[in-house]
């Protein structure tokens, strides 16, 4: 077996390996694979013998070179960047380095992988939460004691999670008895938004306030009653204008 092992040849393994791998010593690249051939966009006679810093910004190259440096004797940590293509565009990445010795030259391998789906759904997330938290803040005071909090879009469970957090803490900041939670923004309602309902009818409750559910249309009720989704343990209305009679504000015109 150990012999099946040394006759492995290195060079067809990393040349094939589906990650780029850059293979560089003394500023000066000597090695490209396939991948990172098709990933840089350039034939490999267009980058080998370039500097592996021209594929960073200006600002990231000080941090590189000592990065490099410190790579001949230790392996690298894992970071995060923004690189170069060959074509000029640019894509985010993860790098990650250690020597190699080719002969008696040190050398770094680098391994590149693109992390640009994994940027964009963090860039997603990260403007839900904004959002999120926007509207969780806009708990609108109607009446004394009495406020609205309208819901738009879709709820997940990233959603849920955040407003179950925020919604209590901003209705005890507002000295809120009552809060009327408006969903006739809302696209569905399915399991994980009946359990939301449910929850933060529960908290508030124990808070003291009264939550009372507006806007579910026939639509959305019909969709909740074919998935056996249970609103009868929640305060109901259709409008906000029936809530608000019902907790005594009689003059709504």
């Amino acid at each position: 077996m150990r012999e099946d092992i040394e006759g492995i040849n290195y060079k067809e393994v990393i040349e094939y390996a589906l990650d780029p791998l850059i293979v560089h010593s003394q500023l000066k690249i000597i090695y490209i694979n396939e991948a990172a051939e098709n990933f840089f966009r350039a034939a490999k006679d267009e980058i080998i013998g370039a500097s592996p810093l021209d594929i960073f910004k200006s600002t990231s190259k000080p941090a590189i070179i000592k990065r490099i440096s410190g790579a001949y004797r230790e392996p690298a940590e894992l970071i995060e960047e923004t690189i170069y293509r060959m074509d000029g565009t640019s894509v985010d990445v993860e790098l990650y380095c250690h020597p190699i010795k080719i002969g008696e030259t040190r050398a770094i391998q680098t391994y590149v992988k693109d992390i640009t789906e994994r940027k964009q759904h963090e860039n997603v997330q990260y403007e839900m939460n904004i959002q999120i938290n926007e509207l969780a803040s806009k708990i609108v005071p109607l009446l004394e004691g009495i406020a609205v909090l309208p819901l738009l879009g879709e709820i997940n469970s990233d959603r849920a999670k955040i407003l179950l957090e925020l919604v209590p803490v901003n209705v005890q900041e507002q000295k809120v008895s009552c809060l009327i939670i408006d969903c006739s923004g809302i696209y569905k309602i399915d399991h994980l938004v009946i359990d939301f309902f449910s929850e933060i009818n529960s908290v508030l409750k124990l808070l003291g306030v009264k939550c009372v559910l507006t806007g579910v249309r026939p639509q959305l009720a019909l969709e909740a009653v074919t998935f056996g989704l249970n609103l009868k343990n929640l305060i109901t209305f259709s409008d906000v204008k029936k809530a608000l009679y019902f907790l005594g504000v009689n003059n709504t015109e």
